[in-house]
């Protein structure tokens, strides 16, 4: 996957999110973290539905789809703000789910690619490396 300078990756799981920003250009990037926002978790309700998973408290399924739905109401928020031009999404399958309902239209406009992967703590290389595998 082709990384223009500037663009913007976000990684989500259902509890976690991670900023990066490629500080480098398309043929050697170089990834560096970016201050997290605070989000706003109240509020947001999920736009899937859950079902009874084994092994899956029920309350955290909420806070995850929360936690998901604020990621991308922020993502949506900076790309009609002209402060994300180019982005990457990388997430679990589950959160990927949550949050691609959400998408707005200009927001699909500069999203470069998406990666259904849990790499929420992984370093910059392991980021790089799973986008360009």
């Amino acid at each position: 996957m082709l990384i223009p300078h500037g663009t913007i990756i976000a990684i989500v799981d259902g509890a976690h999110f991670t900023l990066l920003r490629n500080s480098g250009t398309q043929a050697g990037p170089i990834l560096e973290g970016q201050a997290l926002p605070v989000l706003d978790l109240h509020g947001h309700a999920s736009g899937g539905q859950h079902g009874h998973m084994s092994g899956r408290d029920p309350a955290s399924q909420v806070i995850e789809a929360q936690q998901g739905a604020a990621v991308v109401n922020w993502l949506n928020a900076e790309v009609l703000a002209h402060r994300i031009e180019d982005l990457v999404i990388i997430a679990s399958p589950r959160a990927l789910g949550e949050l691609r309902p959400h998408y707005h239209a200009q927001l699909k406009h500069v999203l470069r690619g998406e990666l259904a992967k849990d790499l929420v703590g992984k370093t910059s290389a392991e980021v790089l490396a799973a986008l360009h595998a």
